[in-house]
């Protein structure tokens, strides 16, 4: 045989031995591709558009990781709860505002199948800075819990029927006892709550204290939401611009900027605590008449759905709620457990506090626009 001849012989032989190796890299790959499968880290992608209260839950890495374990991606934008009505929806596979009222109203007009999901809810509180909370105290506006062994009290009751007469009679923090001794502590006493027009937080504040000041009589038509409107829109206008979620005046409150006193969810309160960052000079008080805010899951896909059970059921994923200071829907042992260290600041049990119902959405949106004159 000649060289030529050897030489493309030779040639041959490796591209068998090339061709069978690619052949045999592909079918591995193949299999290695259905071994990962079958692992269950292949993911389904679900879109929603949630509440900002709930952003730090889904970007939480941990939570991210358990969803995965159940096979689903979960991405999100946020919006105010009153506003996600307003956005084109189509391409979404759930809505998750903070209360029943604007879900009712996504799933009317989204015609949603099915029941809403109520995973978690978190009441409403007053976040105060310590002087705030103690001239509130002096002057009959709120109540403290003694903390004992001469520390500062850091939590306690906003008085609603004491503080909303003096909301209606615009009165200024100079005019109460104790105030000249803080001179950050100036003009008129109010609350910095969110537009109710757009948002959850700020529409239940008026809920709560329209049932307060109207003799514990939830409003269900434009009479009810007339006798109470005055005061209503003292509560707002004395604010100027507001904002449309909660986050950014929790935010401005934590790093010692804005007004001393601020309505958020407990949910952020207990975060922060869970979490071990600085509380500051941080009182907590839970209004004596207050509305719960059941975060609501509108499932508009199958797998919105399936989100939306998950949250409810998945053990991991209600633990990770918690951690997020959320209280998970028929199971108080799991917050109480969680928040122990924390009853200083955290509630548990809601002593003292009347929940009021909350009206339709229709007569809360009647609310809010009149609030805003």
């Amino acid at each position: 045989m000649g060289f030529r001849e050897h030489a493309a012989r030779v040639r041959r032989i490796v591209g068998i031995v090339l061709a069978a190796l690619l052949i045999g890299g592909v079918a591995a790959a193949v299999v290695l591709g259905r071994d990962s499968e079958d692992t269950g880290t292949a993911t389904r992608t679900v879109r929603g558009v949630i509440g900002s209260e709930k952003a730090e839950f889904f970007a939480d890495a941990d939570v991210v990781k358990a969803l995965a374990a159940r096979g689903l991606t979960v991405k999100t934008e946020t919006s105010g709860s009153w506003a996600m009505d307003q956005l084109p929806l189509k391409g979404y596979d759930f809505a998750f505002p903070s209360s029943k009222a604007p879900a009712d109203e996504l799933r009317s007009a989204t015609k949603s199948d099915g029941a809403p999901l109520r995973p978690f809810y978190s009441p409403l509180v007053v976040v105060a800075h310590r002087a705030a909370a103690q001239v509130l105290a002096e002057n009959g506006l709120a109540a403290l819990e003694p903390a004992g062994g001469g520390r500062p009290a850091t939590r306690g009751r906003l008085l609603m029927g004491p503080y909303l007469k003096a909301a209606g009679g615009d009165t200024t923090w100079q005019q109460l006892d104790g105030a000249d001794n803080h001179p950050e502590l100036a003009g008129t006493v109010f609350v910095t709550s969110t537009d109710p027009v757009s948002s959850n937080s700020g529409a239940l504040f008026l809920a709560a204290a329209s049932y307060a000041a109207d003799g514990g009589r939830v409003a269900s038509d434009e009479a009810a939401v007339s006798r109470t409107a005055p005061l209503l829109r003292k509560l707002v206008q004395v604010q100027g611009a507001q904002q449309t979620s909660s986050d950014a005046p929790f935010r401005d409150f934590i790093s010692g900027v804005g007004n001393p006193l601020v309505l958020v969810y407990e949910s952020q309160v207990a975060s922060l605590l869970l979490q071990k960052q600085d509380t500051g000079d941080l009182v907590v008080l839970y209004p004596d008449t207050t509305v719960s805010s059941d975060h609501t899951v509108v499932p508009l896909t199958a797998q919105g759905r399936e989100l939306g059970e998950l949250l409810s059921s998945d053990p991991r994923l209600r633990e990770l709620a918690v951690r997020h200071g959320f209280r998970p829907q028929g199971a108080a042992a799991e917050f109480v457990a969680a928040t122990a260290p924390h009853t200083a600041f955290i509630d548990q049990r809601l002593t003292g506090v009347r929940q009021a119902p909350v009206p339709t959405a229709e007569v809360l949106r009647s609310m809010a626009r009149r609030a805003h004159g």
